[in-house]
């Protein structure tokens, strides 16, 4: 198998253990603010087992790089505790799809980042991805959870297009692993004075899930996709990304017997149509501006 297969089935079985990451929201009896502390412990000493077994220092390269580090990790801390917040809220489906909605967010933030400017293209997505959400929303009202959620969701969606608009202007001289694991270990000292008394009382059944939930669905196909790219467009990652919420529906459907109603598909399908067409549009542009 040569290294374009290997880095393609790396990436899938990455994308594989991220989709079923969302699962961990409903499994776990902990707050979304505590899953994520646990979480992000476990992670960041496996990424840091990682790296040392790889000969890789842990050091950051400048002072600036230490502050990045830090404001990336904020962000990714935010994004985390949110995103679970909102499939606590609502169900899997609506979480996943409410944080998918980050493409379109991202080519919306994208002009303050790079010179750049939207075209009408970009507007007709962002109206596609607004009929979708507004297709899952129940009631314009912070009393029903189902809503509180999708808005979680969306929140998330804006720190994690923050965070890899800022990783990619001021941080991809960094592996895949090394800045995940500096990410984890802000995420860690962030949430360290927000965590309960859960955590300490947990017993050895979730302590099982968080290790699993923090080794196999975090530190392990961050490492995959960092190993992936060296052979595989961006481009080819990001649509590869699409299919988590088609397994995280998949897997709660069977593991938490959660069934998505017809408005739930339909909107997940336009949120996802608008994520997978952004996404081919936007290497379409990189490719023939590099042309010019």
């Amino acid at each position: 198998m040569d290294n374009i297969k290997k880095s393609l089935v790396s990436l899938h079985v990455a994308v594989f253990l991220l989709g079923i990451t969302a699962l961990f929201s409903k499994l776990i009896p902990m707050s979304a603010t505590d899953i994520v502390f646990a979480r992000s412990v476990v992670a960041c000493v496996a990424l840091f087992a990682m790296l040392k077994f790889a000969g890789q220092s842990i050091r950051l390269r400048s002072a600036k790089d230490y502050w990045m580090g830090l404001l990336l990790g904020l962000m990714m801390s935010a994004h985390w505790v949110t995103y679970f917040a909102a499939m606590q809220y609502s169900t899997v489906a609506i979480g996943m799809i409410a944080l998918f909605t980050f493409p379109m967010i991202t080519v919306l933030l994208e002009p303050f980042f790079e010179p750049i400017k939207l075209v009408w293209q970009d507007i007709a997505s962002a109206l596609i991805v607004f009929v979708g959400i507004g297709l899952i929303v129940p009631e314009v009202s912070l009393d029903n959870d189902i809503t509180v959620g999708i808005l979680l969701g969306i929140i998330s969606a804006v720190f994690y297009a923050l965070r890899n608009l800022v990783h990619r202007k001021h941080f991809t001289h960094y592996s895949g692993s090394h800045a995940m694991m500096i990410q984890a270990l802000v995420v860690v000292f962030s949430l360290t004075f927000f965590i309960s008394e859960d955590i300490a009382n947990a017993d050895s059944y979730t302590w099982f899930l968080v290790i699993l939930l923090g080794t196999m669905c975090t530190a392990a196909p961050h490492a995959l996709i960092a190993s992936s790219l060296q052979h595989l467009r961006a481009k080819t990652f990001s649509l590869i990304a699409c299919i988590q919420p088609l397994y995280g529906v998949i897997f709660a459907m069977l593991i938490l017997s959660e069934n998505p109603s017809w408005q739930t598909l339909v909107g997940g399908l336009l949120v996802l149509s608008a994520a997978i067409y952004e996404t081919v549009n936007t290497h379409r542009l990189h490719q023939q501006s590099k042309a010019d």
